[in-house]
């Protein structure tokens, strides 16, 4: 609804209209309603009563709050009819208007199916941004911070420490990118014989397919293991692989560090193209760190050599 008024204002300047001329004030009104409702919480007491009149001051609450919103949009939805042929500039304001009308739709319509209704809306119907609509809700399940919101990001990294292939992960889950993670890679590196995952790349299907391109295959599986995981998990080859396995972990650490922990780039191809600008300059330094151990290296041996003439 602020980008609505804002934008539909900013429309009436173009056009030396003075339909929105309260658009602060229009803008102070709706701010205030959805802190109210914000603010409401659910009563605590066990008298049926009392918490049956607050779940009613709640429900007035979101239906003023949905009411006034309704009321915003039925009057821009007239504003921008009246001027769709004001110039390119206009057309541009409108189309991005539109835009912002069908997320407050969306939104009237979610609080009185969740608030009004009772209804429980489903996950693949929540929107985490308006304005970067591919951000998704990733539960990590590690303490401190238990979900975050973007997009998960997967890396294949060698035994020298270098990125081979990443892949933006856009409504996909980990075990759904093993095999075409370890395909794309064998495409640029052949040689790409041993890859090592953690266990939530675990499937049936990619326990049966990754052995099929791979010699070595470090995928542990989740829950009981039977004699036979046993046997292939405890193996010399497996474990020593695994062992390996904790480097890449500083490669994402690093990856965090250097940018990647929050992507100022917008829309999908930004974003996407930033991750690929993070991992060249991850490669870079990670070739900047082997070449300065060569050169300490040689500065030993040099000062050895003199020590010892």
């Amino acid at each position: 609804m602020r980008k609505v008024i804002t934008l539909v204002a900013t429309l009436c300047d173009l056009c030396s209209q003075a339909e929105w001329r309260q658009s602060g004030h229009n803008l102070k009104t709706v701010k205030r309603l959805f802190r109210k409702a914000q603010k409401l919480k659910r009563s605590t007491s066990v008298d049926p009563v009392k918490i049956a009149q607050r779940e009613q001051v709640i429900l007035l609450a979101h239906l003023e709050y949905i009411d006034v919103a309704k009321g915003f949009l039925a009057k821009a939805h007239d504003t921008i009819t009246k001027y769709n042929g004001g110039g390119i500039i206009a057309i541009a304001l409108i189309s991005a208007i539109k835009e912002y009308m069908a997320h407050a739709d969306r939104q009237i319509d979610q609080i009185d199916r969740r608030v009004i209704k009772g209804e429980t809306i489903p996950h693949n119907e929540k929107v985490f941004s308006i304005f970067e609509t591919h951000t998704e809700w990733i539960s990590k399940g590690k303490a401190g911070v238990p979900v975050e919101l973007g997009l998960k990001v997967c890396v294949l990294e060698d035994q020298y420490g270098f990125i081979l292939h990443h892949q933006v992960m856009q409504n996909q889950t980990d075990e759904q990118v093993a095999i075409p993670m370890v395909k794309q890679t064998q495409d640029a590196f052949p040689e790409l014989s041993t890859c090592s995952f953690d266990k939530g790349f675990h499937s049936p299907g990619n326990q049966q397919e990754l052995p099929k391109f791979l010699d070595l295959v470090v995928l542990p599986k989740k829950g009981k293991l039977s004699q036979k995981d046993k046997e292939r998990e405890y193996s010399e080859d497996f474990i020593n692989a695994r062992h390996q396995h904790a480097a890449v972990e500083s490669a994402i650490n690093a990856l965090e560090v250097h940018g990647l922990d929050k992507c100022p780039d917008h829309g999908l191809h930004g974003f996407k193209r930033y991750v690929s600008l993070a991992v060249l300059a991850r490669n870079i330094q990670q070739l900047g760190v082997i070449l300065r151990r060569k050169h300490l290296a040689t500065m030993a041996r040099k000062e050895k050599f003199k020590q010892a003439a």
